[in-house]
């Protein structure tokens, strides 16, 4: 559906044509008219679907030139704070429509003289809009239409309890719109306490998966991890990787173990200032450093170009998340490869992100200590053929002349190659801290248990770069086998909430699911 045909007017339709928008995307064509018609709508849409748009083309349709805060978007982050502010500014510029963004890490006083000279639409995170709350700083009173955009990440962070005290600074009498990638009970309880007859805009599982997307899995203890990990980087040597770990701690961990076994790495997470984050970000852009390790809330709103590896060093909970971060490779007709780490005790994970996905990942076998090296030593060879080029030997002519007595050439050249590899970081001592194992699973309905479907051992294909052979240098080297199966002995709580209070109200208004199957 063209945006020409969702009631948009000729100054919204100015800034699409800009932006070089023709087509709307799914979650657009379904939210856009529902959001225009004054409807509390939950959309479910993976990052990169076109989310800002879907809400901020409604909101900049009905904001009025009165400079008073008619809407508010709540983010996760201030990088994904910072990204819609951006995009709102620009879809609302032939309507003069100012955007202020307010963040954490960021100068508070800046912030307060932006809305003191009045603006239509504040995007923040909950942290800082709480504070400016607390100031009274920031007139809600006015607000119109409220967002929470990425809601699951935002209870996963602990954040409940600031986004309802947000929820009861604007206006009882509003419009909420909540956009989440994930729907765990949390989300359900929001909508059905806090929103009005809320429409559930949902997108079909096949649009959210990508079949550039070359996906591997590798079965391993939680303690070789890290040690697999860095082989499967030495032998693939990806171009451009994102890392996901589960926690911040993981990822600074991680980080440091790279960078001590020889890998360009840096990592990113909420904790960090926005300065940091900021040459974090424009370091891996850049190509200065090729490994970035995140969260995933650090990584929502995340666009970079040419990413060719994901690797899931932990295992996400919620099975949206796995097709969210593999959505960071295979972008614009180019194939990207992931590796999911998988313990024994999160087998019954995998299944789900499999059925998900409707696609089967392959058994990736790890790679041996001796593999690493080889591959450590062979990339080391345009290395020494850099310093090769630009050596002056008539400046070290007597000790060459006294090496060359004490060895032969042939191992002269293999020590060379030694150094330039550093083989010695590769191995370098690192253990992580162990993370809390994810609750077990329960899988079937009326006590049948794991399904039919088939299991699998930790053999399978090698992966190495893609190359211009069309099988990117994978190799198979095994079969498939029986998967250990592992049960749940309780359900789970959504994620996120961790108050857990609060009940139904009596005499609310039905919540009404409406799925896109399109």
């Amino acid at each position: 559906m063209k945006f020409s045909e969702l009631g948009l007017t000729k100054d919204l339709l100015t800034a699409i044509e800009k932006h070089g928008y023709v087509e709307a995307t799914p979650i657009q064509e379904e939210t856009i008219p529902l959001t225009l018609a004054g409807r509390d709508v939950i959309g479910q849409a993976q990052t990169g679907t076109g989310k800002t748009a879907a809400f901020g083309l409604p909101i900049l349709e009905m904001i009025n030139d009165s400079r008073q805060v008619q809407a508010l978007v709540v983010s996760p982050t201030r990088e994904l704070a910072n990204q819609t502010q951006e995009e709102l500014f620009k879809l609302g510029r032939d309507k003069r429509v100012r955007v202020q963004a307010v963040f954490g890490g960021a100068d508070i006083r800046r912030q307060i003289d932006g809305l003191k000279r009045g603006v239509d639409i504040v995007v923040g995170t909950p942290g800082r809009l709480i504070d400016h709350i607390r100031r009274g700083t920031i007139d809600l009173s006015h607000v119109k239409t409220l967002v929470l955009d990425e809601a699951d990440e935002m209870l996963n962070m602990g954040f409940l309890e600031d986004i309802e005290a947000i929820l009861k600074a604007v206006p009882s009498e509003r419009q909420t719109l909540l956009f989440s990638a994930t729907m765990p009970p949390a989300i359900k309880r929001i909508g059905v306490q806090f929103m009005t007859n809320p429409e559930h805009v949902q997108i079909a599982a096949k649009e959210l998966t990508t079949d550039l997307v070359d996906q591997y899995y590798v079965r391993v203890r939680e303690q070789e991890k890290f040690d697999t990990f860095t082989r499967i980087l030495a032998v693939q040597e990806p171009e451009l990787a994102i890392v996901f770990g589960r926690t911040k701690r993981r990822v600074d961990e991680l980080t440091r173990g790279l960078e001590l076994r020889g890998f360009d790495a840096a990592g990113i997470h909420g904790d960090l200032t926005q300065q940091k984050r900021t040459q974090v970000l424009k370091a891996f852009k850049h190509g200065e450093i090729n490994i970035l390790v995140a969260t995933d809330v650090a990584a929502r709103g995340l666009d970079v170009s040419g990413v060719t590896h994901v690797y899931n060093f932990d295992i996400p909970q919620e099975s949206e998340s796995y097709v969210h971060r593999i959505g960071r490779t295979g972008r614009a007709g180019s194939h990207g490869t992931s590796v999911t780490f998988v313990a024994n005790s999160e087998l019954d994970y995998l299944k789900e992100i499999e059925k998900l996905t409707k696609k089967r990942m392959l058994a990736l076998k790890p790679y041996t200590r001796e593999e690493a090296m080889a591959a450590r030593m062979k990339t080391a060879v345009s290395s020494v053929d850099n310093v090769v080029a630009s050596v002056d030997t008539n400046l070290v002519g007597d000790e060459i002349d006294t090496l060359l007595e004490k060895y032969e050439a042939r191992t002269l050249a293999a020590a060379l190659l030694a150094s330039a590899a550093n083989l010695s970081q590769l191995e370098s001592d690192f253990t992580l801290t162990r993370e809390r194992p994810l609750p077990n699973k329960k899988y079937g309905r009326g006590g049948s248990r794991g399904g039919s479907h088939g299991s699998r051992n930790g053999g399978g294909y090698r992966g190495g770069r893609r190359e211009g052979n069309g099988n990117g240098g994978y190799r198979r080297s095994g079969h498939d086998s029986e998967r250990r199966k592992s049960y749940d002995r309780g359900s789970r709580t959504g994620s996120g909430d961790r108050s857990q209070r609060g009940s139904r109200p009596s005499g609310r208004r039905k919540f009404v699911i409406r799925e896109n199957q399109d």
